[in-house]
């Protein structure tokens, strides 16, 4: 198999798989990366598996893999395995049969069965929700199989390219791209990766998503994680990160064997993800998330805009709102661990809402028992991108005191739109002001009691722009009207007489 030398070529061979799928009847990224997902994490699990076999082989150790024959990859989906073979020498419509009323259900059950390890209850519900293809043809679905069985892991070269994740993170963003609902699942690249860069999570703590989509925000973390340990990274340390570090919370059904699949393939085992409603506690499945703990050390998220819950949901909380970003907010203050670390993304409408008693409760509480002292204002179009477009803010904020001060950072003059998203390096002086919360035109300090009178409207309002007010009279403007019109009909007779 020829070596898989560049991120374009990746993204080539990606490219190719979803154009099969966008001609046979999955037109659109929420209908082809639901697809792609269950199909790509299978093929690297195999990978994955028949590695570990032959290490535990070398070194006279047991080794149980979560699949045998023929559900494994490379029995059915494998142009040379077996079971693929067999069904293709019957009768049309055996491979269909085989993934919708066999292949599936075995997948589905795994969790249910006596002594079902972790990865088999992660493998089923990764699948919980397929019971059929999305494809049209068995023709077009084997086409489909055959392109993914040549993106293996050991035909990339490490020296050109990341690793599978990252031209899977290429097909989560085109689902928060135009004509897709799926931004309410996205959160811009940079985005999360500045703020993870702050937070700066370490290992042997546990970091948490109360929302957490597509997981990109724990996939990034453990990416940032390991870069951290460098050289001196253990197996010890490795083991940590793989299987007791990284937790979350979704209820979206579409994204939650997506996120599964997508930690997965960045290198999390144990992917503790619970399945069902955060502010109601209302549960779907939540066998990946036994022996979570109650508090966390570090908090990332960027809640739902503008959402609306029940009384149901209110009732969990001290202030009673309808408003999800605020209650999601509560539930962050009340879930950090002592001396924890916070980063998460707000509207605008949060922060200067004052007028009503929930927000400004709310507010109140995380300035009197976390430090609030950070805030970012972010480029109008920083969610373009992933579909939104409001106004976003990020907060950043300690569990162990109070609020004195908030240093405010303004990134308003950036131009964000999808032809020119948001980059890494417009954070660079954020980030060099940050050791020492440095003021420069973008930034400044604003103290507790100067928040307190104005009831807690946290809107940043950068005291270094000066607005430019026009002094002019009306008749001035007039005047200056009626002389340009003159100069035009002057040019416009000049030209007449050429």
């Amino acid at each position: 198999m020829a070596s898989i030398s560049s991120q374009s070529s990746l993204n080539a061979k990606i490219k190719s798989i979803c154009d099969i799928m966008r001609r046979s009847n999955a037109a659109g990224a929420l209908q082809y990366v639901p697809e792609i997902s269950w199909m790509l994490f299978l093929r690297i699990l195999d990978e994955r598996e028949a590695l570990e076999q032959t290490e535990a082989q070398i070194v006279g150790a047991p080794f149980t893999p979560s699949l045998a024959y023929p559900y494994r990859w490379q029995d059915w989906a494998s142009p040379t395995g077996k079971k693929r073979k067999e069904l293709q020498d019957g009768m049309s419509g055996d491979v269909f049969g085989f993934i919708e009323e066999d292949l599936f259900p075995h997948l589905h059950d795994l969790k249910n069965q006596p002594g079902a390890t972790t990865r088999q209850k992660v493998i089923s519900e990764i699948m919980t929700e397929r019971v059929d293809s999305a494809l049209d043809t068995e023709r077009n679905f084997l086409d489909v199989i055959d392109k993914v069985d040549e993106i293996r892991q050991e035909g990339v070269d490490p020296t050109h390219i990341f690793t599978l994740s990252q031209a899977y993170e290429g097909l989560l963003l085109s689902m928060g791209q135009k004509n897709n609902d799926g931004g309410q699942f996205f959160t811009p690249r940079e985005v999360i990766r500045a703020i993870v860069r702050v937070v700066d999570p370490k290992v042997g703590e546990t970091v948490y998503d109360p929302t957490c989509g597509t997981g990109g925000f724990l996939a990034q973390s453990y990416e940032h994680m390991k870069e951290n340990l460098g050289p001196s990274a253990t197996a010890g340390h490795l083991t940590t990160l793989a299987n007791d570090t990284f937790y979350g919370r979704e209820k979206e059904q579409l994204a939650y064997p997506i996120g599964l699949a997508n930690l997965v393939l960045h290198g999390i085992d144990t992917p503790n993800i619970w399945h069902g409603n955060t502010l109601t506690q209302d549960e779907s499945s939540g066998s990946l998330f036994r022996g979570a703990p109650e508090l966390f050390d570090v908090i990332m998220m960027n809640p739902p805009f503008g959402g609306k819950e029940g009384d149901d949901a209110k009732t969990r909380y001290a202030y009673k709102t309808g408003s999800t970003q605020v209650l999601f907010l509560q539930e962050v203050i009340d879930t950090l661990a002592a001396n924890g670390r916070a980063g998460i993304v707000v509207d605008e409408g949060l922060l200067f809402r004052a007028n009503e008693k929930a927000f400004v409760q709310t507010k109140r509480k995380l300035l009197d028992e976390c430090d609030l002292w950070c805030i970012i204002s972010l480029p109008g179009g920083a969610s373009t991108q992933a579909g939104a477009g409001v106004k976003t803010y990020l907060l950043f904020f300690n569990e162990a005191k109070t609020t004195e001060n908030i240093w405010y950072y303004d990134l308003t003059d950036v131009k964000v739109t999808k032809r020119k998203p948001l980059t890494a390096a417009h954070f660079d002086e954020f980030f060099k002001l940050l050791p020492d919360r440095g003021e420069s035109e973008n930034s400044w300090t604003v103290s507790r009691p100067e928040i307190e009178a104005k009831n807690y409207d946290l809107k940043a309002v950068n005291p270094n722009r000066v607005e430019e007010v026009d002094t002019r009279t009306p008749e001035e403007l007039l005047d200056i009207i009626e002389q340009k019109g003159k100069e035009i009909q002057d040019a416009l007779a000049d030209l007449r007489r050429l």
